[in-house]
């Protein structure tokens, strides 16, 4: 018997940039081997502000559907009405989508229903259709979607908790990504089910890494110089580096660092001009400091397997989340330096895997402290790094087993 899983999912190729993309592709990629088909459906590529066509899958079926970005097509002179926008920007995607997905409901009688946040829109297609068709609900988080001051809008945060409480309500499963994120559903929600919240942490694709490595190598950094690199976006107030300018700026003033002996990139932090603003604050940071373009995604992959070592930034306001980076940061084997709160799930998973080279986001003094032992571990190639066992259970394979799991579950559940 063929099961169907009808995937609701903003982040989907050709989308460029954005780890979300990267869950849902390897689900929908994974799935097949666990014994479900995938069926996505998506929007419609011009809600996207950047595309790439070789991201595409042929062998995963896709159904897009209307939709518009509020900010960029329904603004007039940058203004728009916030009501063209709650829950996100992407609410004209749920016009078009329900009637979509009841066709192909009616056409392919899937199993189950999944939707990806953080896009609500995505939840709200899924609540609907559910409601509609009876078929259970499975809603995965990358993100919560609600905190005490997120979303900032308090409009929006309202909206949010409702789509939440649905969830919790109505939804099979609510999928987490980190022990926090679960803890704190459990919370806010305390009538749910325990086995209806379930965890599936973020992962990293093998495939893409095994041909990261076949790829040309990258041209070597001027001898003697140690290249520590942040792949990815610098959020300013999630993953604020001023604290961390301030530590190179008093590295380099006391001669510890210069610009021959260290390089730090920062690549695809898409608040660039942010950062250069930053860096005029500290004397000779800039000097130090490469600001750095996107990169195709194996590209940046091949990077990070090329580098000296590399840099993961989490401030405490996110101590319920783990970037997805970190896994990929971990199966590239490279030395592993993350500034973050001890007491976040970021420093915890990093334990996990017997990495202890973590300092302290929001304080320069430690960050420095930090730095100069990570620097000092490295050269001396006792930096630690995380055992190929514990690497393999992070894979996208691994996750998506473990979402067939609960798929399976949630089958067997409807069926009995």
């Amino acid at each position: 018997m063929v099961k169907r899983v009808l995937m609701i999912a903003y982040h989907y190729p050709p989308m460029c940039g954005g780890s979300g993309i990267q869950r849902t592709l390897a689900f929908t990629q994974y799935l097949p081997q666990f014994g479900w088909q995938p069926l996505v459906l998506s929007v419609h590529p011009r809600a996207y502000e950047d595309v790439d066509a070789g991201h595409l899958d042929g062998r995963v079926p896709v159904h897009r559907s209307f939709a518009l970005d509020t900010q960029r097509h329904l603004a007039l002179r940058g203004r728009y009405p916030g009501w063209l926008a709650q829950p996100d920007r992407w609410i004209s995607w749920w016009l078009s989508a329900v009637p979509a997905g009841l066709r192909l409901i009616r056409q392919y009688r899937p199993d189950v229903i999944w939707s990806s946040y953080p896009i609500a829109t995505a939840h709200l297609i899924a609540l609907s259709l559910h409601r509609l068709s009876g078929i259970p609900w499975v809603a995965d988080q990358r993100d919560p979607m609600v905190d005490l001051d997120y979303p900032p809008d308090v409009r929006r945060r309202n909206i949010h908790h409702w789509i939440e409480r649905q969830a919790a309500t109505r939804a099979a499963a609510v999928v987490c990504t980190t022990p926090g994120a679960l803890h704190a559903l459990g919370q806010r929600h305390p009538q749910m089910d325990g086995k209806r919240i379930a965890l599936i942490e973020n992962g990293y694709d093998e495939g893409s890494f095994i041909a990261a490595e076949l790829a040309a190598p990258r041209p070597p950094a001027p001898a003697g110089q140690f290249r520590l690199l942040h792949s990815g976006v610098i959020y300013p107030s999630e993953r604020d580096p001023a604290p961390l300018f301030a530590a190179l700026a008093r590295l380099q003033a006391d001669q510890y660092i210069n610009p021959a002996s260290f390089r730090l990139v920062l690549r695809a932090s898409a608040h660039d001009d942010h950062l250069r603003d930053l860096m005029r604050r500290h004397r000779g940071v800039a000097e130090l400091v490469e600001l750095a373009p996107p990169l195709p995604y194996r590209e940046a992959l091949a990077e990070m397997l090329e580098m000296d070592g590399l840099l993961l930034l989490q401030a405490a306001n996110c101590n319920g989340q783990i970037p997805a980076k970190l896994y990929e940061y971990l199966r590239a084997r490279r030395p592993l330096l993350a500034l973050t709160d001890p007491a976040g799930d970021t420093a915890a998973a990093l334990r996990r895997a017997g990495i202890d080279t973590i300092g302290k986001l929001d304080n320069a003094a430690d960050i420095a402290g930090s730095l100069m032992r990570f620097l000092r571990l490295c050269r001396e190639r006792r930096a630690p790094v995380a055992a190929p066992a514990l690497i393999a259970s992070h894979s996208r394979g691994a996750r998506t087993g473990e979402l067939a799991t609960l798929l399976d579950r949630t089958l067997h559940k409807e069926q009995s």
